[in-house]
This record gives C-alpha cells, sequence and structure tokens, in this order.
C-alpha cells in the first residue's frame, strides 16, 4: 500500500514540476533570493528539483539598502552554504545612476525596488525571475497566474493573462518581455510554515519572538531604528515581538508575540485574521489598490 500523502506533498510537487518547467523552457532565468521565509521556502523546493547538480540559474536579490542586517547576514552564509551564485543589485547603485530619486535619505525604497529589479533583468538578459509571492498574501496577488508575462518595460497588465489550464503552462515572449514565476503561487502563509517545520528549514531569526523597541502608528508596530525614529509625541515601548515578513525597514513592522518556536508560530498562524501584509506592511495600507499600481509598474 503506498503511503499517505499530505497536502504539503502535493504542493511541494507543484512546485517542483514548476521550477523543471521554468528550467526546460526559459534560456536565462534567475530565482529571487532575499533571505525571507517564502525564498527558503523556494530555495528548498530548487534543491530537491535540481540537486545533486548545480542550480540551472543564479540567485538575485534586489537590495535596498534598508534591510535588515540578520536577514542580509543570513542571505549571504545561505548562498555560500549552497555553493551557489549570488546576484546583488541595489537601489542606492540605481540612485546613483540617477534612475531612482528619492524625496529624503530615509524614505522607503521598497517601491524603488521595481526599477533595480527591471535593470538587473535588463543587465543579464534574464527571461525570467523565479519568486515566492502567495496568492493570499494580498488581492492583487490573487488576480495573477503562476506564470506573469512582464511588458518590454516591466509592467504586469492584468487583462493580459493567459490561461493554465491543466497546470500547461505557456513561456512564450516576445523580444523585450520576460515572464515572473510564483512556484508557491498556491500556498499559504499556514503552509510555509508548516513546511519549514517539516523541512527543518532555518529562517531569520527575526521571525522569532524577541524584544525590540516600537512605537505604536496606525494601528501597527513601527521599530524604532535610525530609518524608522519616533515622532515627536510617540513613546517608545520594549515589546515583544516577531516579525511576519521580513521586508524593507521603511515599511516593515513586527507584530506583538511571544511566539518563540516554530509550533508556537504555527498555532499564532492558525489564529491570524490578517495576512502578513494586512498585518505588518506600512505602505500596503495607503490604498486598496496599492500592492496592484505598484506590480503595474514592474513591483515583484
Amino acid at each position: 500500500m503506498l503511503p499517505e500523502r499530505s497536502h504539503l506533498d502535493w504542493l511541494e510537487e507543484e512546485a517542483i514540476f514548476i521550477l523543471r518547467e521554468v528550467a526546460a523552457t526559459f534560456e536565462r532565468p534567475a530565482l529571487l533570493f532575499s533571505g525571507g521565509k517564502d525564498s527558503c521556502v523556494v530555495l528548498r523546493l530548487a534543491e530537491k528539483a535540481f540537486r545533486p547538480g548545480r542550480f540551472p540559474f543564479p540567485l538575485l536579490h534586489i537590495d535596498t539598502g534598508h534591510n535588515f542586517a540578520e536577514v542580509i547576514e543570513f542571505r549571504d552564509r545561505r548562498a555560500a552554504e549552497l555553493g551557489e551564485r549570488l546576484i546583488v543589485r541595489t537601489v542606492a547603485e540605481s540612485i546613483r545612476r540617477g534612475s531612482v530619486r528619492l524625496i529624503s535619505e530615509n524614505q522607503s525604497r521598497n517601491a524603488a525596488q521595481s526599477i533595480t529589479l527591471l535593470e538587473a533583468i535588463a543587465e543579464f538578459g534574464f527571461d525570467a525571475a523565479i519568486g515566492g509571492a502567495r496568492r493570499d498574501e494580498e488581492k492583487a496577488r490573487a488576480k495573477e497566474r503562476v506564470f506573469s508575462v512582464r511588458d518590454e518595460l516591466g509592467q504586469w497588465n492584468p487583462r493580459n493573462q493567459r490561461p493554465e489550464l491543466w497546470s500547461l503552462y505557456n513561456a512564450r515572449v516576445n523580444p523585450g518581455e520576460h515572464v515572473r514565476v510564483f512556484p508557491i503561487s498556491n500556498w499559504t502563509e499556514l503552509d510555509v510554515w508548516q513546511y519549514i517545520a517539516r523541512e527543518q528549514l532555518e529562517v531569520p531569526s527575526l521571525y522569532y519572538a524577541h524584544r525590540r523597541e516600537v512605537v505604536r502608528r496606525r494601528g501597527l508596530l513601527v521599530p524604532v531604528t535610525p530609518i524608522t525614529p519616533p515622532r515627536v509625541g510617540e513613546a517608545v515601548e520594549e515589546v515583544s515581538v516577531r516579525f511576519r515578513t521580513v521586508g524593507d525597514i521603511s515599511c516593515t513592522c513586527p507584530v506583538e508575540s511571544g511566539a518563540s518556536s516554530i509550533e508556537e508560530i504555527l498555532a499564532e498562524t492558525v489564529g491570524a485574521r490578517l495576512t502578513e501584509r494586512g498585518a505588518t506592511r506600512m505602505d500596503d495600507q495607503t490604498s486598496e489598490v496599492s500592492m496592484e499600481l505598484r506590480k503595474k509598474e514592474g513591483y515583484f
């Protein structure tokens, strides 16, 4: 009798199939690796898809310069452990070129990543960029296919998407176009944590409960850092928190939590009523369509 298969087995098989489709159909793909939990899962799936051989694509990270130091250290260490090529391009380079202009030094660079990413895609001629986006993160993500075609300007048109019946993916692109690929599109935040637990994956320490100075702002806990200092009249508190997502410091907030183990995080995630973006991202709260607008401009 065959062993009973779990939902994680099915999700894993689908994602591995998608990664192998990318390797087979694109000439110059890249895997976006930021060091966050979702990209850690995609990295493990790539190991299962291609080991003992080398990955058929490099790792690529677009560094805003405002990332948490713990995440950057983790990113570099994991790439070195795997022996895979890591390409890093920074928003600071785009600022020096004049392609990105900011109002102030501490302005959020999250949206500016789009320009740096498109510059990196043009520099290396990538025709596919693999990432860890999931449909349950945000409303605009739920509109997108597994293979998301971007035009010659890197823009996404939600009306210009290809059907993916019977898991058949159309990888054809015109000169100058490329595809964003989401192998864990059908996963949820809970699936990701269950997979991390099953595979015993290491993730940055920020995902676990720790004490940190924060201020309360617009219903969020804003970490006190040189990039996000307290405003006049705000009271600084030291609170036990953890991060559900680890993006740009300027727009990523922790949640109050005492979950210091995988088991506790799983229990907390089961009871969560907001997605990690809804609960922790300041820039996604500006409007109902903020993410969709950024995606149309080239955001991942």
